[in-house]
């Protein structure tokens, strides 16, 4: 099959949808199928990969769920989108995130495969929802299958938006973390126990809190030691 995986996301900044998609294509192509990566990007096009398709490199961080969401508002988007569509002729469209803008809603509209929608993000409450609510249920219409990608996930999207949804949670590469020739990193391989903490330094992931026990695991454990992994400004 001929399928499109589509990102609201700047392409490939570092993030959980984004490896979400980098995998699901690897599987994809591994199992035989034809797939594209549809999403904006600031990435220059000659670095990405061949099957990556960019519609716009204009991408504006926006404050969304305790994170930055760096999405495209271009108005090229809708007449790449389209074109883009009429070229490649899919057979199944996955949108991920489908309610986010801009890119995701122009693909529903406009597709005329087998759609299917992935939800990720989780917010108790969303007024976004309430006043667009008519709006977007017509756009989710479109979807032919949606996935959650947990249960509170599933308790989110269904308060503005009934359905029938199915579970699917984020897959993990075994192989990539099995691999027999990954070796403990020697310099904290000395027999103390470590602490570690994988991800952006973000309210939401929950560092603060690490960094206030921190103190007290010291007390119990005074050999402990914690590291910090992930994609930093800093």
């Amino acid at each position: 099959m001929k399928i499109a995986l589509v990102s609201p996301y700047d392409y490939p900044y570092p993030g959980g949808v984004t490896d979400h998609i980098t995998y699901l294509d690897k599987y994809f192509r591994a199992l035989g199928h034809d797939t594209r990566i549809i999403a904006a990007s600031t990435t220059d096009e000659d670095v990405l990969n061949d099957h990556v398709i960019k519609v716009s490199g204009a991408v504006t961080p926006v404050p969304f769920s305790g994170s930055i969401a760096r999405v495209t508002f271009s108005p090229q988007v809708y007449r790449r989108v389209k074109q883009i569509l009429q070229r490649e002729q899919f057979d199944v469209v996955h949108v991920h995130e489908p309610t986010a803008p801009l890119l995701c809603p122009i693909v529903l509209r406009h597709s005329k495969a087998i759609n299917i929608g992935t939800f990720h993000a989780y917010r108790e409450t969303n007024p976004v929802y309430d006043m667009a609510n008519s709006l977007i249920k017509r756009g989710l219409g479109r979807l032919h299958g949606r996935i959650f990608v947990s249960e509170p996930v599933r308790d989110y999207i269904t308060q503005y938006f009934p359905g029938d949804y199915v579970l699917i949670p984020n897959g993990v590469d075994y192989a990539r973390f099995s691999a027999p020739d990954i070796r403990p990193i020697e310099r904290f391989d000395d027999g103390r126990p470590n602490i570690l903490f994988v991800g952006r330094l973000e309210k939401r992931k929950g560092f603060r809190h690490l960094i206030r026990a921190y103190p007290y695991i010291k007390h119990a454990v005074p050999d402990a030691r914690l590291i910090v992994v992930g994609a930093f400004n800093d």
